[in-house]
């Protein structure tokens, strides 16, 4: 037997481009409709509905107008307002409100965002800041398991908050492929500041991100040990595998962290390498160079009595000893592996 429409739920042209999408659902999971921010109030009084919003940076009066409709908190409200929150998860009577960090990669850098999720029994909210994508697919994943969405606006949750962390996945694996890539400029033998300068971003990036993500874990290993007025024992097992994900993540970042750390340190011990290489050629061409100089400056130092610049082999004779010492010297540095 079919669940009639509540009259409230109808289809209505969004007031705002704040918001991106207002449902209202079965308690068998099923979609029930579009609906106004006005209907909202006459779709919870229906005993087998709740509602799914969706917000884009709402403006004080939306978040105002929601507030009115779902009897939210003022603190979550002005958190809401404000963004710029750490990742927490808090509670507020029977509804939580929680504050995850999002992440997008945008010209090789990341840019990072806030979502922000009220969750109560009948409700889900949730309210995008910055860098983050749209939710569309994961409602369109959790309306596809209408056995699963019945559990209620936790299961919705779960959708969004693995969608969240599923999108962290991408952002490590293009960090990884564009270290591999600047793999030739580490091991060159000349210095590129370009090649450290892209090194030390990546690592800042992702020295962001684990700040970002690592929070996270606390978070939903919350949602799958408490709260079970709102989160159902049966979505519990869902939860822990967000945890499992966001979890590898932050390993993946930790392990792509101590990479860059040793690309860099690579990079620059083989640059300082070379460096020594060119001094200790530098400083066996001035010893080469030394040994006829002392010599010659003896000789000319214009005493009278030199008894050797008045016989006729004088000159061959020195020029001999110089080419002996510049020879002697160039063995000694070709077997010390200057040359």
């Amino acid at each position: 037997m079919s669940i009639p429409v509540p009259s409230a739920i109808a289809t209505a042209t969004t007031p705002s481009t704040m918001v991106v999408s207002c449902v209202a659902y079965h308690n068998d999971g099923r979609r029930a409709g579009d609906i106004d921010l006005d209907a909202i109030s006459d779709a919870l009084k229906e005993p087998d509905t709740f509602v799914w919003v969706g917000l884009h940076e709402p403006d004080q009066a939306l978040l105002l107008k929601l507030q009115e409709e779902f009897d939210l908190h003022d603190l979550a409200v002005e958190d809401a307002q404000q963004a710029h929150q750490r990742t927490k998860i808090e509670t507020y009577g029977e509804s939580l409100f929680i504050v995850v960090q999002t992440a997008q990669l945008v010209s090789g850098h990341i840019a990072f965002g806030e979502t922000h999720i009220f969750l109560g029994k009948r409700y889900l909210i949730t309210v995008r800041h910055g860098a983050s994508m749209s939710y569309s697919p994961a409602r369109r994943s959790c309306e596809m398991s209408p056995e699963l969405l019945a559990y209620g606006p936790s299961y919705g949750l779960y959708g969004v908050l693995d969608f969240i962390v599923d999108n962290l996945s991408p952002i490590v694996r293009d960090f990884r492929e564009e270290l591999h890539k600047l793999e030739k400029d580490i091991f060159a033998d000349t210095f590129d500041r370009g090649t450290i300068r892209r090194l030390y971003d990546m690592q800042h990036d992702l020295m962001a991100l684990r700040l970002a993500t690592a929070p996270m874990q606390d978070v939903i290993n919350q949602l799958a040990r408490l709260h079970p007025t709102l989160i159902p024992k049966e979505l519990r097992a869902y939860f822990r595998d967000v945890y499992d994900h966001v979890f590898r993540v932050n390993e993946s970042i930790g392990a792509m962290r101590e990479m860059l750390t040793a690309a860099i340190n690579v990079n620059l011990s083989l640059v300082t390498f070379g460096q020594n290489e060119v001094m200790k050629k530098l400083a066996g061409w001035a010893a080469m160079l030394a040994a006829p100089t002392l010599i010659t400056s003896w000789y000319g130092m214009n005493f009278t009595h030199m008894p050797e610049l008045e016989k006729p082999w004088a000159y061959p004779a020195i020029m001999g000893l110089v080419a002996c010492v510049v020879a002697g010297i160039y063995v000694m540095l070709k077997r010390a592996k200057w040359f």
